[in-house]
């Protein structure tokens, strides 16, 4: 068995955990928290969401257990591979934890590069929940 290498950050943020995943549970906010990666979100059916990328057109499964904390945003047609998210209570507020694996051999630079988006993606999560936009 292979194992990936796992590159997790969290964000405090001064709201409570049901408003950070109500937030992050509509994929068709993807664009305002992650706009390197999705351009627009179309609802394709069930939990299957395309996503307009850089890249071209990805089909996206959206993953929710709300009474859990859980929002995972994986590739539909590999769920193993995406963004897994936790938000946990932070006394009064949140703790949003952001995981993603990279395959063992993947250049170093290019971990910290995409940690860096994941960073700004945080942040970014944190300014839209906060301010109630």
């Amino acid at each position: 068995m292979t194992l990936g290498l796992a590159e997790t950050r969290t964000i405090s943020i001064s709201a409570p955990p049901a408003q950070v995943v109500g937030y992050l549970a509509d994929p068709r906010h993807l664009p305002e928290w992650a706009p390197g990666f999705a351009a627009a979100v179309d609802h394709d059916h069930d939990d299957i969401w395309r996503v307009r990328t850089e890249g071209g057109a990805q089909r996206m499964s959206v993953r929710v257990a709300a009474d859990h904390g859980v929002v995972d945003f994986v590739s539909a047609d590999a769920p193993n591979l995406g963004l897994f998210t936790r938000v946990v209570p932070n006394l009064t507020g949140a703790e949003l934890i952001f995981s993603l694996f990279f395959p063992g051999d993947t250049d170093p630079s290019a971990v910290a590069a995409q940690m860096a988006v994941v960073g700004d993606e945080l942040r970014a999560v944190r300014d839209h929940v906060e301010s109630g936009r």
